[in-house]
């Protein structure tokens, strides 16, 4: 494996909505297989309880064994029963301060919903592991939202606390994320779009996030 660039912006998947478990767990899968990818995250959508559960039971081990921390998405019971990495809320600032008491430092405590300046520095007072500007299935455009590239460079401008941007639903979108400053792109449709191959996605947007590290990005 090549030694990556100092300062590069390393990739954070979004695992999409889905009522099918089996077509979704080999597309995380295959998609943890293509290249460096720093986290998953899980959100629940719209599924049961236990279809969440179960899941987490099959993506964690699959995901950690290549070296991808699992984070779920509002259900820290089934983050612990599954023996995932961390937990993200989106869901205000009491739950986040309870999560952080409650978990931190045994599990990363990451935080969504900084949808403004003061919002985000609300929530970075309470130090979670990382804050996110976008919400999930938000990626259908082709680029990303300007207000979270602009919160996002402000962000990391000025916070020590690392910070995810959504990239858009273009796999060329991850190259306007890495020139923020953010330390991760987030990514989902840009992925696991209907007719896009995971694991090529994935190679691809780490060989963007190389060149753009090393002065060389462009989008496309």
């Amino acid at each position: 494996m090549t030694e990556k660039p100092p300062n590069r912006c390393r990739l954070v998947l979004i695992a999409p909505q889905s009522r099918d478990l089996d077509t979704l767990a080999a597309q995380l899968e295959r998609a943890c297989a293509g290249g460096d990818v720093a986290s998953l995250i899980l959100p629940q959508f719209d599924m049961l309880e236990a279809e969440f559960q179960d899941l987490a039971e099959r993506i964690v081990p699959t995901a950690q064994a290549r070296g991808v921390a699992v984070v779920i998405a509002g259900a820290p019971r089934i983050a612990a029963r599954a023996k995932a990495d961390g937990i993200h809320v989106d869901t205000g600032h009491a739950d986040l301060a309870d999560a952080v008491s409650r978990y931190q430092p045994a599990m990363m405590v990451g935080a969504g919903g900084g949808r403004d300046r003061d919002r985000a520095l609300e929530l970075g007072e309470l130090r979670p592991d990382y804050l996110f500007f976008g919400r999930f299935g938000y990626d259908s455009k082709p680029d990303p939202h300007p207000r979270n590239l602009a919160l996002g460079r402000w962000w990391s401008e000025m916070i020590e606390i690392p910070c995810l941007v959504l990239a858009g639903s273009r796999i060329g979108s991850v190259v306007e994320v890495a020139r923020t400053g953010a330390e991760f792109v987030a990514a989902s449709t840009a992925v696991f779009a209907e007719d896009a191959d995971p694991a090529a996605a994935v190679a691809e947007i780490n060989r963007l996030l190389d060149d753009t590290a090393s002065g060389h990005g462009t989008t496309r």
